[in-house]
């Protein structure tokens, strides 16, 4: 079948119904009720599909196999209610719950940054707190937006008030750009993160940010959550909130694979905007980006001979 056709799952993959059972599910999550700034992520799943098609099975810069070392199937989108924020994350989470009910792990494709608190509630009631690798643009801690609680800039605070957080196993990844005040970065650090910098890597190289990494998160169970405007608006346009000074894809790629090896628990790569895109530069990282989070949730088996 040529590429441009075919199944118009995640890279053509199998459906969650046509197989026996799933190690990981793919999850589409199209909501964007929390952004603040441009709307349209809600069609990122169908967007980053699309742009999958060219995924191939081997990975050679890892040795993994990510389609081959585990049974990994589309589970489809959730329904997601657009004008009850509350009863879209209770949504959201029941439907992580029910996948992992049989050990399946799940990439969930989004959608906005929100959806990643419900995914943190569901993953602690199995693994207590996790640590979060999370690489954005943003923190994602402040505490209300418009008195609002519940948007695409609070789930970690949220998550870190509720008890859903390795509070010294947390990172953000290649943030930037302006704060509202000093007491932002003040008040992350309270809630269990420290940063590593978009400047960071142009100073220390990835290798030296990967390290920073790996020595906070240690051997704690991972989610790790990846908001595409860690990209600078050059490798990828296509989202709400573009900030300059980003990294480049093939940095964000290799602070990626130098995850391997980490016990990751769960993923999701949000805030695709397709309307914002141009000639799918946004939607094509963004697919690279979920096949490099599929060989980390391979765990051990990735890269077993084939």
């Amino acid at each position: 079948m040529p590429r441009f056709a075919g199944p118009a799952t995640f890279a053509r993959l199998p459906r969650l119904d046509e197989v026996a059972r799933a190690d990981v599910a793919v999850l589409g999550m199209p909501f964007d009720s929390g952004v603040s700034y441009r709307p349209g992520a809600r069609f990122g799943p169908a967007h980053v599909r699309a742009s999958s098609r060219l995924l191939r099975p081997y990975n050679p810069a890892t040795g993994a196999w990510p389609f081959a070392d585990q049974q990994v199937a589309d589970a489809g989108d959730v329904a997601l209610n657009p004008f009850d924020v509350r009863e879209a994350l209770d949504a959201a989470q029941t439907a992580v719950t029910a996948l992992g009910a049989d050990g399946t792990r799940v990439l969930s494709l989004g959608g906005d940054h929100t959806l990643a608190l419900p995914v943190l509630r569901a993953l602690a009631r199995e693994h207590g707190p996790v640590a979060v690798v999370h690489l954005d643009a943003h923190l994602d801690t402040w505490d209300t937006y418009f008195g609002a609680p519940y948007t695409h800039g609070t789930p970690f605070r949220r998550a870190s008030e509720e008890g859903l957080l390795d509070l010294e196993r947390c990172v953000h990844v290649g943030t930037r750009g302006p704060l509202y005040a000093a007491s932002d970065l003040e008040d992350d650090a309270r809630l269990g993160f420290t940063v590593v910098r978009a400047d960071d890597y142009e100073t220390d190289g990835v290798a030296r940010a990967v390290e920073r990494v790996l020595r906070r998160v240690e051997d704690a169970p991972v989610y790790v959550s990846v908001d595409i405007d860690v990209l600078d608006p050059a490798a990828a346009p296509g989202t709400g909130t573009p900030e300059a000074g980003g990294l480049t894809s093939r940095e964000l790629l290799r602070t990626l694979r130098g995850l391997a090896g980490r016990r990751v628990v769960g993923a999701d790569v949000v805030e695709v905007a397709p309307a914002y895109d141009h000639a799918e530069i946004t939607g094509i990282a963004a697919a690279h980006v979920a096949y490099e989070l599929l060989g980390l949730l391979a765990g051990p088996r990735a890269g077993s001979a084939r």
